[in-house]
């Protein structure tokens, strides 16, 4: 940490304007948010920010003028020394999500958080120091990226977390996955599309099965389902049925059948009805759970969990709260949690959460694309072979 009783934070980000996640994180650091019933200022300073595009609904020029103290840096070297040769900040914060970039003929937007990322690593290098770091969702579109960026944070030795604000916002119920649970299956329901709200989808369910018996023991395969091949494989029954209802039992959102309806499991005959455009990804622990994410746009717009535990016949189910900006605030809620955690990674030097759990969530979202791509085939995922142990008590929200 630097000399100064407050630890000094840069920001680089794609781009920064109204709903965008560089404001719902970045302004969090300068501005404060409500966290357990009072306005929290994070104690840290927030010293310099890169943008990458500035477009015409850009924030961060009005953001600097209302904060002199932030440096509005050309280049993501220049926000890291502060206009110096050496790295001046205490922890980085990396967000990048939305902006104008390509996207290749998988559907992946080609989001530059590796290159962001190798500046960021550069600079450390180049100062024989490193200090902690946040990368928002999940590391990379690339696989082999993503795990170089695992990788050397290893080897420079920094603090590093990333990941969905999923698996740390509120839950309704308030319930903790028992550590050392025996989970025979899990299913997550949500909404959005592919390589992006499916990472959100299976953060939580990774969050939830990682405390499972033995911990977290990597993936051995992943299987995608789509349009006509989801229906088919709902009637056949390659998941549960009933972790599937138990999941949308739990949804807030659901899309009523017909007039007059509300808030019911819809029938079998009106799925295809409501339903654009279904996606599933089915895969298997190498200790033999298996999982399944469901993305159902047009029936929910939240994000629910099921699963069988402890030999249970009864589904255990949740839902991971999402509540969106209402136009009364441009602060979605949800963010305030992540937020805190990175604050928690800032001062201690240490990850709030492992940082594993979003490389084996941004593999399968990668390998969930590429069974998509090989015509909903089955595909091996051998370099998932990940294993972990989960936090002693997860880090969602209990107020």
């Amino acid at each position: 940490m630097s000399n100064s009783t407050r630890p000094k934070i840069a920001a680089v980000v794609t781009t920064y304007f109204k709903y965008s996640h560089a404001q719902h994180i970045v302004d969090r650091f300068l501005d404060g948010y409500g966290w357990n019933g009072t306005h929290h200022y994070p104690p840290m300073d927030l010293v310099s920010l890169y943008v990458d595009q500035i477009g015409r609904t850009d924030l961060s020029r009005e953001r600097g003028s209302r904060h002199p103290s932030v440096k509005l840096s050309p280049t993501i070297a220049d926000a890291l020394t502060l206009g110096g040769d050496r790295l001046a900040v205490d922890g980085v914060v990396l967000v990048g999500e939305h902006g104008n970039y390509p996207r290749n003929e998988k559907g992946q937007t080609k989001y530059p958080r590796y290159e962001f990322f190798e500046q960021i690593a550069g600079v450390y290098r180049s100062s024989n120091r490193a200090v902690p770091l946040f990368s928002d969702k999940h590391l990379s579109w690339n696989w082999e990226w993503a795990r170089k960026m695992y990788d050397t944070s290893r080897e420079l030795k920094f603090a590093f977390m990333a990941g969905s604000s999923l698996p740390v916002t509120w839950r309704t119920p308030s319930v903790e996955m028992p550590l050392g649970a025996r989970i025979s299956e899990a299913l997550c329901v949500g909404y959005g599309g592919v390589d992006s709200y499916d990472f959100h989808a299976l953060e939580t369910l990774q969050c939830m099965v990682e405390r499972r018996h033995g911990g977290e023991s990597g993936v051995e395969w992943v299987q995608a389902y789509r349009g006509d091949r989801f229906w088919e494989a709902l009637r056949e029954g390659v998941w549960p049925r009933a972790l599937m209802d138990a999941a949308l039992s739990r949804s807030h959102t659901i899309t009523p059948a017909r007039p007059g309806f509300n808030n019911v499991l819809p029938a079998d005959a009106d799925l295809p009805r409501l339903v654009k455009d279904p996606v599933a990804y089915r895969y298997q622990h190498a200790d033999g759970l298996k999982c399944t994410m469901i993305l159902l746009n047009g029936l929910v717009k939240d994000f629910t969990f099921a699963a069988y535990v402890n030999g249970s016949r009864e589904p255990w189910s949740t839902q991971m709260y999402l509540p969106m900006p209402d136009g009364r605030t441009t602060l979605a809620d949800f963010f305030s949690p992540q937020v805190n955690n990175v604050e928690k990674m800032f001062l201690t030097g240490k990850a709030a959460y492992p940082v594993e759990r979003t490389l084996l969530t941004t593999g399968l979202t990668a390998a969930g694309v590429e069974s998509l791509f090989r015509e909903q085939k089955r595909y091996d995922t051998p370099h998932l072979a990940i294993r972990y142990q989960p936090v002693k008590e997860s880090t969602y929200w209990r107020t």
